[in-house]
């Protein structure tokens, strides 16, 4: 009994996560205009990252990051700080569904990445699935009329594509590594370049910090810290608590309702007008992007010589 209370709490809260990231487009474009993006990054990782290294100390991981974790922690976090600039810039020039529910190619590009690092060729399945949600993003960000999409929307399939290649690298470098990266250390250290490239950035281009800040309404101060506070720090600790309760499969799943979140937030709360064809690109990438992850989650299980389950993994 007792156990799956548990469950159901980890169950929970991992949803959580994913309603709070599928918020999170919706909130940034609140916040974000075209020449305040930089501004909006460096104050949400400068509050971010500070905490994040904070709780790093006060769990007890470790006075200061291994020359490992500084190495690989920077590389990741110039990819990393790539992923949310071109995500926010996409998000300041298209709609809060549109960005929320094209970011989830993630899921497709990243195991068609590995496989052409790895050389390793992919089940036929898993092309169609690609396929069909690349055919998703024309209904949805052309309206079926195989019309050019939108700068904003050209971004954000961009920053799929280099959070595919920041997933892949992390993969490579933390296996290389002859120690083990910690990976509360590792996020800490990711935060913190990003605090300091968009610090440095916005210095130079766009609204100065100080003149971006002073021009925030209560509402916005608050709209900015669940970015930084709920959006960041608590998803990231949900999850570093979650995935020692249950399974990796199980977290994959739950996190990956992430753009279902973001479509039906950006249409019933910010009343983004999709259209029949808008929809139903919307369903074809959701549906193409979990049969991907379906394909290839079962191709890894078979890899490594584990029989794939026929039903998904209970929570312990």
């Amino acid at each position: 009994m007792l156990a799956r209370l548990l469950g159901l709490r980890v169950d929970g809260l991992l949803l959580l996560v994913a309603l709070v990231w599928g918020s999170t487009y919706l909130v940034a474009k609140e916040l974000v205009g075209p020449d305040t993006v930089l501004a909006l990054l460096a104050v949400r990782m400068l509050v971010a990252a500070p905490l994040m290294v904070g709780a790093v100390v006060m769990l007890g991981r470790r006075s200061l990051p291994t020359r490992a974790e500084w190495g690989v922690g920077v590389v990741l976090g110039a990819l990393l700080s790539a992923v949310f600039l071109l995500e926010t810039f996409g998000i300041a020039h298209t709609s809060a569904t549109n960005a929320g529910v094209i970011i989830s190619l993630t899921i497709v590009f990243t195991p068609l990445l590995e496989s052409a690092v790895a050389r390793v060729a992919l089940p036929g399945r898993f092309s169609l699935a690609a396929l069909g949600a690349l055919a998703g993003v024309v209904l949805l960000t052309s309206g079926g009329a195989l019309s050019r999409p939108s700068l904003g929307d050209g971004l954000v399939l961009g920053a799929a594509v280099v959070r595919a290649v920041h997933v892949t690298t992390m993969h490579r470098l933390t296996r290389r590594s002859a120690r083990p990266l910690d990976s509360a250390t590792l996020t800490a250290v990711q935060l913190a370049t990003c605090a300091a490239v968009f610090a440095a950035a916005s210095a130079l281009v766009g609204q100065p910090v100080a003149t971006y800040v002073g021009s925030l309404t209560t509402s916005a101060v608050a709209l900015l810290l669940y970015l930084a506070l709920v959006c960041t720090v608590f998803a990231f600790f949900v999850q570093m608590w979650a995935v020692r309760r249950t399974s990796p499969t199980r977290v994959s799943l739950l996190l990956g309702t992430e753009p279902v979140w973001a479509a039906l937030i950006g249409a019933f709360v910010a009343r983004d007008a999709l259209g029949p064809v808008g929809w139903a690109g919307v369903v074809v990438i959701l549906v193409a992007t979990a049969w991907g992850r379906r394909v290839e989650g079962r191709r890894v299980l078979a890899a490594a010589g584990v029989n794939p389950p026929d039903r998904p993994v209970p929570a312990v």
